[in-house]
């Protein structure tokens, strides 16, 4: 597959910054003397829990629904999600006077579901373990002809997200960084092949890896195999943003073709980096927004005396679930 067969390119993410400009937050990439320390290197912390709706979702969300005609607006619009992506759009969707309808599973954390609902959007709730999120939300936007909204598999979604990486670029510049690693979370893939899109179009000798949870490293093994590899049956991770199946038909050849490898990390991992992020940081991160700062501290980036940027995704965490976490951790 050549470049141009790609679903999207560096003009596609440079287009979707200049679109969403104004709307979005330009976030703080933020550096920690303590970490570096303990990394033995500087790291460089992007952090998209100060972003509209407290995740990079927005950025392709805006960017995808912004691009409507008045007839698709009118229609309004349907989409899936555990939590960010429905917040996202919804954010987006009022911001717009879109109409806006989510699927998400019943046991999305409670802070996201009120969330999308302040937001003005209809939510619809699907049991995960037997019922199809596609299907029911590909059925509702037959029914009322409403333009659907995929949380990763979209070239206008994958974009937005990219301006994560056009950010990074910059910033890092700024900074007095030479840049030679960047760990992203991954889900479906569509936030670190934008970013990568972005940086790798700056920076060909950059190496990008995605972060997945031990049970939900799809994206690693099909990295490794060449082919789209599928969760196993009855996985389950606490980290609730990261839990698609499969990598996406349209992320995963462009991650193929841009990223370094995948890397993934446990659950007990995560935790203890969500501890480490409120204690020594003071930085509120949600499982799935911790996972490539997790990657980082416990031994999984190629070793390097160079800089290295680390995307915090989302800040989204339910309070009593953050609670129990850093309970945990006390007296440890």
């Amino acid at each position: 597959m050549t470049d141009r067969q790609l679903a999207i390119s560096a003009a596609d993410v440079r287009a979707a910054a200049l679109l969403i400009a104004g709307k979005v937050v330009r976030t703080p990439l933020l550096e920690f003397p303590s970490l570096n320390e303990r990394a033995g290197r500087r790291v460089l912390v992007k952090f998209e829990g100060a972003q509209y709706t407290g995740s990079f979702k927005f950025r392709g969300a805006y960017n995808r629904l912004a691009r409507l005609t008045g007839e698709e607006r009118a229609a309004g619009v349907v989409a899936w999600s555990s939590g960010n992506h429905a917040q996202g759009v919804a954010a987006a969707a009022r911001l717009l006077g879109i109409g806006a309808s989510i699927v998400m599973p019943s046991d999305a954390p409670a802070i996201k579901v009120r969330n999308t609902r302040a937001f003005g959007a209809e939510i619809i709730f699907y049991d995960r373990a037997t019922e199809s999120r596609e299907d029911i939300a590909t059925a509702l936007s037959d029914e009322r002809g409403a333009v659907l909204v995929p949380s990763y598999d979209d070239p206008f979604v994958m974009a937005g997200q990219g301006t994560i990486g056009l950010e990074l670029v910059e910033q890092s510049r700024q900074a007095g960084a030479e840049l030679s690693q960047v760990l992203v979370a991954c889900g479906g893939g569509g936030l670190v092949a934008g970013i990568a899109t972005a940086m790798k179009d700056a920076l060909p000798d950059l190496q990008m890896f995605s972060v997945e949870p031990c049970a939900f490293d799809d994206t690693a093994r099909s990295l490794d195999s060449g082919r789209r590899e599928t969760v196993a049956t009855g996985a389950a991770s606490i980290c609730d943003a990261l839990l698609a199946p499969t990598p996406g038909r349209l992320t995963f050849p462009v991650n193929r073709r841009l990223l370094s490898g995948g890397r993934s990390v446990s659950d007990d991992e995560v935790k203890a980096t969500m501890r480490y992020g409120f204690e020594e940081l003071k930085l509120v991160m949600e499982p799935g927004g911790a996972v490539a700062l997790a990657a980082l501290l416990h031994g999984r980036a190629p070793m390097s005396d160079l800089p290295v940027a680390v995307v915090v995704s989302g800040s989204n965490v339910d309070p009593a679930l953050y609670a129990h976490i850093l309970d945990e951790g006390a007296g440890a």
